[in-house]
């Protein structure tokens, strides 16, 4: 084993991960990306979207909605709206939700409503996200 990196993922409620880990890939805005051991200090938004850290053989998955992320000091952290693994997530709720924001999309592309169309496309995007990471299990 090398070298890790300390990983923290944060959400208003509260911390959601604290370890040492080998590697981490995120949902970046400016597309994905993996930070390894002494990678140099940045910033980056994060997006809807699946976050790994491996540590060893162990896998790990979380559906993370919307924040920021900071590496500095041989450390990663996000401070995300939520995080959710894929044990809390409820599979059935999220194809419910899924089902629901494709509708509201239908219905906004019919009247060309761009404020409930973007809201239904931020709600397909968590569920489809929290789809991939309960799928993952």
């Amino acid at each position: 084993m090398g070298q890790q990196i300390r990983l923290e993922v944060v959400t208003p409620s509260g911390a959601k991960v604290n370890e040492d880990v080998d590697i981490v890939n995120a949902p970046g805005y400016g597309g994905d990306f993996g930070v390894l051991a002494n990678h140099a200090p940045f910033l980056s938004t994060i997006k809807i979207g699946t976050l790994t850290y491996e540590n060893g053989n162990k896998r790990e998955s979380l559906m993370v909605s919307g924040g920021f992320c900071e590496v500095s000091n041989n450390k990663i952290t996000f401070l995300v709206e939520s995080a959710e693994v894929g044990s809390e997530i409820d599979v059935e709720r999220a194809m419910r939700a899924k089902e629901r924001a494709e509708k509201r999309l239908a219905q906004a592309a019919q009247h060309e409503d761009d404020l409930n169309r973007t809201r239904a496309e931020i709600a397909l995007q968590r569920a489809l996200a929290r789809l991939k990471v309960a799928n993952m299990r």
